[in-house]
């Protein structure tokens, strides 16, 4: 066989491979199309099955039709549009997921135009939910998406009932629990999150979620059973995958309500020297939370000499309520701290934003180990350590 008929040989190889692989991507997008055709569609009289398989076909191949699915039947609810719900509400709509709704009963203010890309100079004075909700839904069309200017703490428990999960941002102590309160009583996963500045958290109350883990398999066997006090092994199973062996393994975690974890130590079983390693960031933001229960304000962005002394007072119980030592408490970490306080960094809400949308996207296609329970972040020094406040036989 001369050059020329082994290249027409393997070209003509080539082809057919090409050719299968395009007929088997060809059957997987109709069979996806057809799966998600047979939910019943309320976005819009243009909907195109395959339209939308080819414009979420990164995220199918990755977490898989039943995922994205879930994704797809979700009802969100997204309190307060500043920077930071800003930055989950672009992630979220373009995810695909089933509607959102977007809650402020206030206005735009001119200091909302630093961190929040929904705003411009001509929304000054207009609702913030209203402002942003044309920008939003031009996102993604295919997601619905609605405004309401009703006060998180007038509405009422049957306006949240309807929520799949609701998200909280930038709001004060009272409310978070108010919100807290009823998301447990009527079962839906909850997220409260602020930015401060530089600093900023994220709480999750998912209820008792469980979740499925896909790994290449061990050798070593998986047990069933607890893995952490709060988190255990429910179940395996192994599937194959070409030449590689997966195991699937379902988790469960169980997470308590903000209550608790405010009054939660941190692990009884650490050692001083990982305590001390813990970012000075984590009392503060339980003190910060503290202060706006108290006062129902943030701390004077002047730093006034009573704000500061306030401060002081609530984090030093704080900080040894929690198991951690006091030694945490810098006054220059703390002057920063409340100095940042009022402020919205883009960079920030970008961050905290993005981990954000992440954790409830994962939670409700039910893929990877959520936020448990308490993330903060330090912007300063660079460091978002996850703590599990909760409960503990000891207390």
């Amino acid at each position: 066989m001369d050059a020329m008929e082994m290249d027409t040989d393997n070209s003509e190889a080539v082809r057919n491979l090409e050719l299968n692989e395009s007929s088997r991507s060809s059957t997987s997008t109709m069979t996806a199309a057809q799966t998600i055709s047979a939910v019943n569609v309320t976005n819009s009289e243009s909907y195109t099955p395959l339209d939308e398989v080819a414009l979420y076909d990164r995220q199918i191949r990755l977490w898989g039709m039943e995922a994205q699915l879930r994704m797809r039947n979700s009802k969100i609810l997204l309190i307060t549009m500043r920077g930071l719900a800003n930055e989950v509400a672009k992630n979220l709509v373009l995810a695909g997921i089933g509607s959102l709704t977007v809650m402020d009963p206030e206005v735009v203010e001119e200091d909302d135009l630093g961190a929040s890309f929904f705003f411009s100079e001509e929304h000054v004075g207009q609702n913030r939910a209203e402002a942003a909700l044309p920008a939003i839904q031009a996102l993604n069309p295919r997601v619905p998406c609605h405004a309401s200017i009703e006060s998180p703490l007038t509405a009422s428990a049957s306006f949240y009932s309807s929520f799949s999960l609701i998200i909280a941002t930038d709001l004060l102590l009272p409310t978070l629990l108010h919100l807290n309160q009823i998301t447990r009583s009527h079962s839906i996963p909850f997220y409260a999150a602020a930015t401060y500045g530089l600093y900023g958290f994220i709480f999750a109350d998912l209820l008792v979620h469980s979740y499925v883990l896909k790994r290449i398999k061990s050798n070593v066997a998986t047990r069933l059973g607890p893995e952490s006090r709060t988190r255990s092994i429910i179940s395996t199973r192994e599937t194959q995958e070409g030449e590689t062996r997966l195991e699937h393994v379902t988790k469960q975690e169980t997470f308590c309500p903000l209550s608790e974890a405010l009054s939660s130590m941190v692990d009884s079983s650490w050692p001083l020297r990982r305590k001390k390693k813990l970012p000075s960031v984590l009392p503060g933001i339980m003190a910060m939370l503290q202060f706006t229960a108290i006062h129902n304000r943030l701390p004077d962005p002047d730093v006034t000499r009573e704000d500061l002394k306030e401060f002081v007072r609530i984090i030093t119980p704080e900080t040894e309520r929690m198991g951690l030592p006091v030694e945490l408490n810098e006054v220059g970490f703390m002057r920063s701290f409340l100095q940042n306080a009022t402020a919205e960094l883009s960079p920030v809400a970008a961050i905290l934003g993005g981990v954000l949308a992440q954790d409830a996207i994962n939670v409700l296609a039910k893929t990877e180990q959520p936020v448990g329970n308490f993330c903060v972040f330090d912007g300063e020094i660079g460091v978002a350590p996850i703590v599990v406040l909760a409960a503990q036989e000891e207390e």
